[in-house]
């Protein structure tokens, strides 16, 4: 029987881990806390992502091995990589990791991005400032998600406060600078790359965030023929010429008919979530498809699908377990603000009908003021 081990122990891998079930498949988890909500459905190793010792025994156990989360140190994953099979790889990890080498990598493919600098000092901060103009944003290069790691910088009044949130990170995980973009739309692209290159895309999600953290997702997202295969495009390069394997998802802005990107996510991804009722194959079990060598499963939707997320408690699942097509998954975690506890998907045969049980919930819920977006869309 094949063990896969996954570096990292969250809902991702959790998800991961109930998707392979069917296949067959073992796990075995590395993570560096005890209570790691996939801990609870897998065997996990606890330990040090830098500890060699640790990745010996994790690599000796297992056939191959991926990641729930970026930020895995990429040296210990090239390290791993010399013992087992690693997928995706440790190099197109390092680039995601980086805001700065992906933003690059993004110009070069020829791929539209907001204006962005290296920044170094204070002094590279102001002299930025003055080139890409107010608003914009500070960045950490590395270790930032979920809207952590970010200052928005909107007057002038606001440059040195944040240099002193982010400053003293320009000499540890870097810097850098981004215009801020008033964007109509969010769109991720969700693909998959198998490892003989196979390429498949799921439909278009469109997504709403409060608080940099993501709330809703909708897919196929409306209107989206214009740019569909634009975005698409963007997401083929990039996975090319990273020699990609696995499933990742692309975020885009939507800008005055432009898609420019924001960043590119080297895992299974949160607004891909829908999949797992919405899709022929979900992103979790095509991800293991891909990382093993299997054949890739269809990515056609199924319906219409609408994500919801649930950020620092659980509601009472009893409104989104009435819908016909409701689906309700609890992560097991302990409840803590800001804190991905779970998330529900409401599919339904057509956008009407989507757009009927979504108000029900909402109002059932008092959460209409978080439906409300997608409900503009239906």
């Amino acid at each position: 029987m094949t063990t896969v081990g996954i570096l990292g122990g969250g809902q991702l891998a959790r998800m991961m881990a109930l998707a392979g079930a069917p296949l067959g498949l073992r796990f075995l988890l590395l993570d560096n806390v005890s209570d790691a909500c996939a801990g609870q459905f897998a065997p996990m190793l606890v330990g040090d992502y830098r500890d060699e010792g640790i990745l010996a025994e994790f690599a000796r156990k297992v056939d191959v091995a991926t990641f729930d989360f970026e930020n895995v140190p990429a040296e210990s994953a090239h390290w791993l990589s010399a013992k087992v099979s690693v997928f995706p790889s440790p190099n197109a990890l390092a680039v995601s990791q980086d805001r700065l080498a992906e933003k690059n990598l993004f110009r070069r493919l020829g791929i539209d991005v907001p204006d962005f600098r290296d920044i170094t000092s204070f002094d590279a901060l102001q002299d930025a400032i003055a080139a890409i103009g107010l608003p914009c944003i500070l960045k950490t290069r590395r270790l930032g998600y979920d809207g952590k790691g970010q200052y928005r910088i909107k007057a002038h009044a606001d440059i040195e406060a944040a240099w002193q949130a982010l400053g003293a990170q320009a000499q540890t995980v870097g810097l850098i600078l981004e215009a801020f973009v008033p964007f109509e739309r969010e769109i991720s692209v969700l693909a998959v790359r198998g490892r003989d290159g196979e390429f498949r895309h799921w439909a278009l999600t469109e997504n709403w965030h409060e608080q940099g953290v993501l709330s809703a997702s909708l897919s196929p997202a409306t209107d989206s023929a214009a740019f569909e295969a634009e975005a698409v495009g963007y997401a083929r390069r990039v996975a090319e010429e990273l020699d990609y394997v696995g499933v990742f998802a692309l975020e885009l802005f939507l800008h005055g008919g432009r898609l420019m990107a924001n960043e590119m996510a080297p895992r299974v991804h949160n607004s891909g979530h829908w999949t797992i009722e919405g899709a022929e194959t979900s992103q979790f079990q095509n991800h293991l498809r891909a990382v093993l060598g299997l054949p890739l499963g269809s990515t056609r939707s199924v319906g219409v699908s609408c994500m919801l997320n649930w950020i620092g408690t659980m509601p009472d699942p009893a409104a989104v377990l009435n819908e016909s097509g409701g689906h309700w998954h609890d992560y097991g975690k302990t409840f803590r603000e800001g804190r991905k506890v779970g998330h529900a998907t409401v599919r339904e045969d057509g956008s009407a009908a989507l757009a009927a049980s979504l108000s029900r919930v909402g109002k059932a819920l008092q959460r209409e003021a978080q439906v409300a977006p997608v409900l503009s869309r239906l």
